[in-house]
């Protein structure tokens, strides 16, 4: 599904990504993970043509993603509250997403009911703008867009950050339903270890830029990658 293929980025002399070959197969739950600086956040924005790559290229479905935006068809991301557009309220946001996906105001009202719980009842209803949102509740409602109209691909960079332990063990939970059918492939960035052995069947660590461990989770996942960030 998502191919990478002798992927480099560099700013001036420092090189902070370099990544010779790397294959997420369709319906993969994939997890990517380092401390900071590893180059998480960088990759995620090059599979996202945000940012363009020194050398190589990442191929999602086919599509070459500095070459052609009809993978923005079936992809759906949240990197951060830059991806929202503040002077909306949340409804208003969904609606704008949900028209860019097919969706008429019915399907949107429909999809969003569907994560009522998730909001809290925090995010529907309360006349606030985006922008006034706490990082949390923006967080929800970037999360929840990246889903709307049945994307084969979800990228979520830092998902867990900001959200409450009761918002973070619903979020699991979304996530696993969506990746039973293995027709959603999904990638994650986090910190938190715990989480994204939990989430993910599959684990990648960055160092400085560069693959240093490829993981097929498993009980003993934890631990591992526990040992290997003590060190």
């Amino acid at each position: 599904m998502i191919q990478t293929i002798n992927l480099t980025k560099k700013y001036g002399a420092s090189q902070v990504l370099n990544i010779e070959s790397l294959e997420i197969p369709k319906g993969q739950s994939f997890g990517l993970v380092g401390n900071n600086g590893a180059g998480k956040t960088t990759y995620f924005n090059i599979l996202l043509d945000l940012i363009r790559p020194t050398t190589g290229e990442i191929v999602n479905n086919k599509i070459v993603v500095n070459k052609s935006e009809d993978w923005k068809t079936f992809t759906g991301s949240f990197i951060d509250e830059s991806f929202l557009i503040g002077y909306l309220t949340p409804q208003e946001y969904f609606e704008f997403i949900g028209d860019l996906r097919g969706m008429n105001k019915a399907d949107v009202k429909a999809f969003v009911s569907k994560f009522k719980e998730f909001f809290n009842d925090e995010i529907l209803g309360k006349k606030k703008y985006l922008r006034d949102l706490s990082k949390g509740n923006q967080k929800k409602a970037g999360i929840v867009a990246a889903m709307m109209g049945n994307p084969q691909v979800i990228i979520l960079d830092e998902p867990f950050a900001n959200l409450d332990p009761t918002t973070q063990i619903r979020l699991k939970n979304m996530l696993k339903s969506l990746t039973d059918n293995k027709e959603v492939t999904i990638l994650i960035s986090s910190h938190d270890l715990s989480h994204v052995t939990d989430v993910c069947e599959r684990i990648v660590v960055l160092d400085k830029g560069n693959l240093v461990k490829d993981i097929n989770t498993s009980p003993e996942t934890l631990k591992e990658l526990e040992s290997y960030f003590s060190v």
